[in-house]
């Protein structure tokens, strides 16, 4: 009897420690502190442009938790999702702001009811006033032929579509479908390249506005050149470093057309580039210009308008200044006989005709010719002299600055 009760008492002793033991481990379990953590703890302020964005955001839990907005008008921004068991990631889904204000919302995380101690902050860009009209170049080229065309467009505020009162005798618009596509019509254009101005206006934010210019071509323009495509010296007439003879311009340039006559004792035409202009003759030399030929259907009467100026030293040293013109092949040019008197020259460094002068000017440099019967095989020469040689005629020195050729048919 004595070892039973023994054994008894072991045994009670052994279950009152197993049961202490487990009451002790659930004791530390439930007093275990809850914790919550972004991976990126320095992720906690986003800044995404008008356009709206998204960003995913690690947590690291051992328990539920949510996020919630503090505003809870802010519809702008969605968690997703907005809660989860432990460790675990949500996106932040910002949406696009219509709006021309910058905006700010602030979204908690929230475990056993407790916030996280630093807030979510969302500053989103405003979105910013806009009209887009076609491709966004600003230009759309048009056929000479009377034509509708049409431009898509795009806008976040309200706004208008004006034809340029100056344009309004050939260009007109149409209206605009529900689509955003806006309609126009242009009549025939029979004269010189022209440019019309389409405005687009908004009243209320004209930040957002626009003008698209309309360049039509003509169907009676058969030749127009501003020798832009040349840049070699200088701007200024009389600094002739840098400037190149057409046997030397590259073989893009000299594949334009455009050439020259052996003119000086070597045989070396005397033809020279500039910046954006060309240069005729040199010291006891003239130089001429030779056109591509034109490209006429049939035979046609031209008209050929031009702008010169002559040439003057640095130190106010006038050369002579006559210019011909003349054609190779088909056509004749009226009143060809007697040459131009280019009687308007450049400042020398003495500024002669002021500060504010300008040889190109239209009234003073642009003259015309019209050539009759011209025809697939006319060339156009500009010549300043009337022989190559200058040796005892005048002074010696012929130089002539040619720019903006036009050549067009003319009924």
């Amino acid at each position: 009897m004595k070892r039973i009760d023994i054994f008894h008492q072991m045994a009670a002793v052994l279950c009152l420690a197993c049961a202490s033991f487990m009451c002790s481990s659930c004791e530390d379990e439930e007093t275990v502190a809850s914790y919550l953590t972004l991976e990126d703890e320095y992720q906690t302020t986003f800044t995404p442009t008008a356009d709206g964005d998204e960003y995913r955001i690690t947590v690291r839990s051992n328990r539920p938790w949510q996020v919630v907005k503090k505003d809870g008008e802010a519809d702008w921004v969605r968690p997703f999702p907005d809660e989860g068991e432990a460790d675990g990631i949500f996106t932040l889904i910002v949406e696009e702001n219509p709006t021309f204000e910058q905006r700010r919302t602030e979204l908690a995380l929230v475990v056993d009811g407790e916030e996280y101690p630093v807030l979510l902050t969302v500053d989103q860009e405003a979105a910013v006033p806009h009209i887009n009209v076609g491709d966004g170049s600003g230009t759309v080229s048009i056929a000479a032929a009377a034509s509708t065309f049409t431009l898509t467009s795009s806008a976040n505020v309200e706004w208008t579509c004006m034809i340029d009162e100056a344009s309004a005798s050939w260009l007109t618009y149409n209206g605009i479908d529900e689509d955003g596509v806006l309609s126009f019509t242009v009549a025939e254009n029979r004269g010189v390249e022209r440019t019309g101005i389409i405005h687009c206006v908004s009243e209320a934010e004209p930040s957002a506005n626009v003008d698209v210019k309309v360049v039509q071509a003509s169907n009676s323009v058969i030749l127009q050149e501003d020798f832009s495509w040349l840049a070699y010296g200088s701007a200024v007439p009389y600094e002739t470093e840098g400037e190149t003879r057409y046997d030397k311009w590259t073989a893009d340039e000299q594949a334009r057309g455009w050439t020259s006559s052996p003119a000086d004792a070597s045989g070396a035409p005397c033809l020279y580039a500039r910046q954006g202009f060309v240069k005729l003759g040199k010291t006891k030399y003239a130089g001429d210009l030779i056109s591509p030929k034109l490209a006429i259907e049939g035979t046609a009467d031209v008209r050929v308008t031009f702008k010169a100026c002559a040439y003057v030293s640095e130190g106010g040293t006038k050369d002579d200044n006559e210019l011909y013109v003349s054609v190779l092949g088909a056509g004749r040019v009226e009143g060809a006989d007697e040459p131009y008197i280019i009687d308007n020259y450049p400042n020398s460094k003495n500024l002669e005709y002021g500060a504010d002068y300008n040889v190109w000017a239209p009234e003073i440099a642009e003259r015309s010719f019209i050539i009759r019967g011209a025809t697939s095989e006319t060339q156009i020469k500009f010549m300043g002299g009337k022989d190559y040689s200058l040796a005892g005629v005048g002074s010696e020195k012929n130089r002539i600055f040619l720019d903006d050729i036009l050549v067009q048919i003319i009924e």
